[in-house]
């Protein structure tokens, strides 16, 4: 083939193309990251110390406790109602207002279990439990039994048990025999 024939880029008139290099894009955190669970905030970190990943929720607990079993949860839902008739409704008032600050509901308080923020890796303090306990019952309740329903199948059915007024608030129930979350 003659030279008038040839291409240009045979001629070697245009240099060949070069693919541009973009500097990598950082990793996109997994959901819920943010809020104290394993794969997120503490991926390839060791965990704090004191506490453990519990390999069922994905959340970064204390040690010497454990998620409350659905179990749990469930015996604290109908202890409320006979410790409510036995401090005639005024007390069991009374005895929530004091122990809110502690992350605990009066049944709570009686099985040995706490509420916790894995956001903040803390105890929840009174006006988090007023929230998940004014606010969040009230959205239980708010349609009748629909919501209540709604919030025992999310209990049942999330990783980390979380009900609507848990959702609401930010918070799980961890079982705590040993009162290792007493402040």
């Amino acid at each position: 083939m003659s030279e008038p024939y040839q291409s240009a880029t045979e001629q070697g008139a245009f240099p060949p193309p070069t693919v541009p290099s973009f500097p990598q894009a950082p990793p996109v955190p997994m959901p819920g990251s943010e809020y104290g669970y394993g794969n997120g905030q503490f991926a390839g970190q060791p965990l704090p110390t004191g506490t453990h990943l519990d390999q069922r929720s994905g959340l970064v607990l204390p040690d010497g406790v454990e998620l409350a079993s659905t179990g749990r949860r469930i015996g604290a839902y109908f202890l409320a109602i006979p410790l409510a008739i036995i401090t005639l409704g005024i007390g069991y008032v009374v005895w929530g207002l004091i122990i809110w600050r502690k992350g605990q509901t009066p049944a709570l308080q009686v099985l040995g279990m706490r509420c916790w923020r894995p956001e903040t890796q803390q105890v929840p303090g009174f006006w988090w439990m007023a929230l998940r306990e004014v606010v969040g019952r009230l959205a239980d309740g708010i349609l009748g039994p629909i919501t209540e329903i709604v919030s025992f199948v999310l209990m049942m059915s999330s990783q980390d048990r979380k009900s609507l007024h848990d959702m609401i608030a930010g918070t799980v129930v961890l079982h705590d025999p040993n009162k290792v979350l007493s402040s």
